[in-house]
């Protein structure tokens, strides 16, 4: 046993668990790289090695997919979206159904938490608008994002990389996602509304959001790629990661929109959290000690390839360490491409249970407190766990139904 891999191993894990080290200014990303280059430094692993045991084309395409994202975002395609919405003249539960529908559509071919984002202080001013408490809706915006994100290859994160490393079909996963996916976003409207029980007043005295300007070209040039991307996603067998970059390098080519501003809205820190565990992952697998665990959990009847297995380990991991340092190791102990979809579902819909359990959910937490807005985790909690237990039984149902 190599005492330097395991501990590095053990303590980058650890601190994915906590969000980071307590007592310091270290996040989950300001861990996993120090652990690769601390792996680095003790010879562990030469520097071409490291740089070979990054996935190249998953972190190409999670960062053309970014600048897609963030060009909609500076174009003011969000913010349109959310003042349209808030604007509606309906009911609130009919105004919430909408949000869910559309936030989960958005969060399906664009990144999630951009759209978090960008949605919720537009949100939470025109809730305050109308007299509304933003609460519900903005619950609905953190949930939907989360359920809404694993309907395709391209919603999030985890589900990039499990796409890019097990050569999954984009049509086929989202032929088997959609339905548990449209299922959840059902459920999570139920939940809100009946949570609500029809107190939907509070005005709230919120502070005004900065609104991005609306430029309509740039909003049609960004649609238009994203959808000649979705399309190339699906009708062709063309290498996605190069259709993202391709997609990237044509939005960056503005006249008027300068790239740094594009590029400064790229989700840098997820891209280096990747790089890390990529590494650190390798250095694991390769000295053997990963083959070692698998082998005494199978012994102690755990089979990681058995897909009820994978399903409930995937939802603890997801919830102990975060989806994405949990999918890059079940990745390595469960390889085969049917283990995709469940390894995309259930990681994903984890994300509800609890407040730290997804990005997507710390964003919108955090839109709001800047707001005077105030979440508590018990007020997410009440919506998030029914919402995580019934997604993920009918994801397992659906999932393992006969024929």
């Amino acid at each position: 046993m190599d005492i330097i891999v395991v501990g590095v191993f053990a303590a980058v894990y650890f601190a994915m668990m906590l969000g980071g080290i307590p007592w310091s200014a270290l996040d989950r990303t300001g861990v996993a790289l120090p652990g690769a280059i601390a792996l680095v430094a003790a010879h562990r692993i030469s520097p071409e090695s490291a740089w070979q045991a990054v996935d190249v084309p998953t972190i190409s395409f999670l960062f053309g997919l970014m600048v897609v994202s963030a060009q909609l975002r500076l174009s003011g395609f969000y913010t349109r979206i959310g003042r349209r919405l808030a604007q509606m003249r309906v009911s609130p539960q009919m105004l919430l159904a909408i949000l869910i529908a559309v936030v989960g559509l958005l969060s399906a071919v664009l990144a999630n938490d951009i759209v978090c984002l960008a949605l919720a202080p537009v949100l939470i001013g025109g809730c305050a608008q109308r007299g509304l408490d933003p609460a519900p809706y903005l619950l609905g915006l953190a949930c939907a994002a989360n359920v809404g994100s694993a309907a395709t290859l391209i919603g999030n994160p985890q589900n990039m990389l499990i796409g890019q490393t097990l050569h999954l079909s984009f049509a086929r996963y989202l032929f088997i996602a959609s339905p548990p996916v449209l299922a959840g976003l059902i459920v999570v409207w139920l939940l809100i509304r009946r949570r609500t029980a029809g107190r939907w007043a509070g005005p709230v005295s919120a502070a005004s959001p900065n609104e991005t300007h609306f430029h309509t070209w740039q909003v049609c040039k960004g649609l238009g790629v994203v959808g000649l991307l979705v399309l190339a996603f699906l009708l062709t067998s063309w290498p996605r990661d190069v259709l993202a970059l391709c997609a990237a390098g044509i939005l960056l080519s503005s006249r008027r929109m300068a790239s740094h501003d594009v590029l400064g809205l790229v989700d840098w820190d997820i891209l280096v959290l990747f790089i890390g565990l990529f590494i650190v992952n390798h250095v694991f697998q390769t000295s053997g000690m990963l083959a070692g665990a698998v082998a005494v959990l199978e012994s102690a009847g755990v089979h990681f390839q058995t897909l009820p297995w994978l399903f409930g380990l995937t939802v603890l991991l997801s919830n102990l360490v975060s989806n994405v340092p949990a999918v890059m190791l079940l990745l390595k102990v469960a390889p085969g491409a049917a283990t995709g979809p469940t390894l995309a579902l259930a990681s994903t819909f984890a994300g509800n249970l609890l407040l730290v359990g997804s990005i997507a959910n710390i964003i919108v937490i955090e839109q709001a407190a800047r707001l005077d807005v105030r979440i508590s985790w018990r007020k997410h909690a009440s919506v998030g766990v029914p919402a995580t237990l019934l997604t993920l039984a009918l994801t397992a149902l659906w999932l393992w139904a006969p024929g």
